[in-house]
C-alpha cells in the first residue's frame, strides 16, 4: 500500500549544494591553474578549497543510490529506463553535440576528436573502451548510468522475474563495478541510508542533531584533505577510506525529514538551486571557461587577487545562474514534460511513495 510523505528538503537540497561546490571548486582550481600558477601562496590557499568542493561529485552518487532504489522498486525495468532516459539524456545530448562540434572545429583535445571516442561518449561505454568522456564534467554521468542500469537489472532478476543465473550475472558485474570502480561505492552509501530509513532504524531523537553536526564537521575537515578520483590503489589512503566514512554517517543523518540539515536547507532559493542542480553542473564550464580567457585578454586578472576573484566569480555567477536558468527549462524540464506530462521535481508537495521513507526522484 502506498504511503505519502513530505518532499525531501534535504536530499534536495544537498543536489543544489553539491552542484555548487563544483562549480565554485573550478572557479577557484581553474585560477589557480592557469592565471596565478606563479602565485604559490594563492596556489595552497585554495587546496582545502578545491578539494571539498570536487567532492561534491561524490556526494552526488550518494544521492543517487538514496533516490534511486524507489525508482527502480516502482517501475517496470522499461519505464525505469525511459524514465531515466528523458531525465538526463537530452540535455547531455545537447552539450555533447556542442563539445563535439566545437572541438572537431579547433582540435583542442584530438585523443577525443575520433569516432570510437564520439560514438563511446554518446553511449555512455567509455570506460569499456578505454576513450575520456567529451562534454566537461560528464564523466560522472558515466558512473550514473552504469549505476542505473545494474541496480535495475540485479532488482529486475532478484526481485521482479527471479532467476538465479540472471541474479548471478547481475550480482557478479555489480560487484565488479564497484571492485573496479570504488567510486561506486557512494552510490551504496545512499542506498544503504534509503534501506536504513525505510526500516525506521533510526537513532533517538535527542542524539540525533549532535551526531549529524558532528559528522558534518567531520566530513567538512576530511574530504578538505585529498583529492581523489577514488580509484584502487587511492582506496589505501586514510583520509579517502575518511571520506567515505564520514559521508555515510552525515548522509544518514542529514537524509531525516526532522533533520538540522532538513531544516537548514529548506529554503526557497536552496531549493531552486536542487531543481537545477543537472543543469548547473552542465553548464558552468561553457561560461567559466570562455570568461577566464576573456578576463585574461582584457587583463582583468590583477596583482590584487582577492578583487579580481570577486569581480570574477560575481560576473561568472550571474552569467551561469542566467544560462542555467533557461538551459533547465528547454532542454532539462520541457522534454521530460512533453514526454510524462509532469515536472521533473515537485518541491514541498506531497507525492507517493511505497517505502517509508521520503524521496525524490
Amino acid at each position: 500500500m502506498e504511503r505519502t510523505r513530505q518532499f525531501n528538503a534535504a536530499v534536495h537540497g544537498l543536489r543544489g549544494v553539491a552542484s555548487i561546490m563544483v562549480f565554485y571548486a573550478h572557479l577557484l582550481g581553474g585560477a589557480a591553474e592557469h592565471v596565478y600558477a606563479d602565485r604559490t601562496a594563492y596556489v595552497d590557499g585554495i587546496v582545502p578549497f578545491w578539494n571539498f568542493g570536487t567532492y561534491g561529485v561524490y556526494l552526488f552518487f550518494a544521492i543517487s543510490g538514496f533516490v534511486i532504489v524507489p525508482s527502480v522498486i516502482r517501475y517496470s525495468i522499461g519505464d525505469f529506463a525511459i524514465r531515466r532516459f528523458w531525465r538526463i539524456y537530452p540535455i547531455y545530448l545537447f552539450f555533447t553535440l556542442l563539445f563535439i562540434c566545437a572541438n572537431y572545429a579547433t582540435n583542442l583535445i584530438p585523443e577525443v576528436n575520433t569516432p570510437l571516442a564520439i560514438v563511446a561518449g554518446l553511449t555512455f561505454t567509455n570506460i569499456l573502451v578505454g576513450t575520456e568522456q567529451l562534454t566537461p564534467n560528464a564523466w560522472s554521468l558515466t558512473y550514473e548510468v552504469m549505476f542505473y542500469g545494474l541496480a535495475a537489472t540485479v532488482f529486475y532478476f532478484v526481485v521482479t522475474r527471479p532467476s538465479k543465473l540472471g541474479a548471478a550475472v547481475a550480482v557478479v558485474l555489480a560487484i565488479a563495478f564497484v571492485v573496479k570502480l570504488p567510486a561506486a561505492l557512494f552510490f551504496l552509501i545512499g542506498m544503504g541510508t534509503w534501506y536504513l530509513h525505510s526500516r525506521k532504524w533510526v537513532l533517538p531523537p535527542s542524539v540525533k542533531p549532535w551526531l549529524e553536526m558532528a559528522s558534518l564537521v567531520a566530513l567538512i575537515a576530511v574530504s578538505s584533505q585529498g583529492h581523489f578520483g577514488y580509484y584502487q590503489p587511492e582506496m589505501r589512503d586514510p583520509v579517502a577510506l575518511g571520506t567515505m566514512a564520514a559521508t555515510a554517517v552525515y548522509f544518514y543523518f542529514a537524509v531525516d525529514l526532522n533533520s538540522l540539515t532538513s531544516r537548514a536547507l529548506n529554503l526557497r532559493w536552496v531549493m531552486y538551486l536542487g531543481t537545477v542542480s543537472y543543469s548547473l553542473y552542465l553548464v558552468h564550464p561553457y561560461v567559466y571557461m570562455p570568461m577566464r580567457t576573456v578576463f585574461i585578454k582584457l587583463g582583468l586578472f590583477t596583482d590584487n587577487i582577492p578583487l579580481s576573484l570577486a569581480f570574477f566569480i560575481t560576473t561568472v555567477s550571474i552569467l551561469t545562474l542566467i544560462a542555467t536558468h533557461f538551459t533547465h527549462i528547454y532542454l532539462e524540464k520541457l522534454p521530460y514534460q512533453k514526454r510524462f506530462n509532469k515536472d521533473v521535481f515537485s518541491p514541498h508537495k506531497l507525492i507517493p511513495i511505497k517505502a517509508g521513507v521520503p524521496t525524490n526522484e
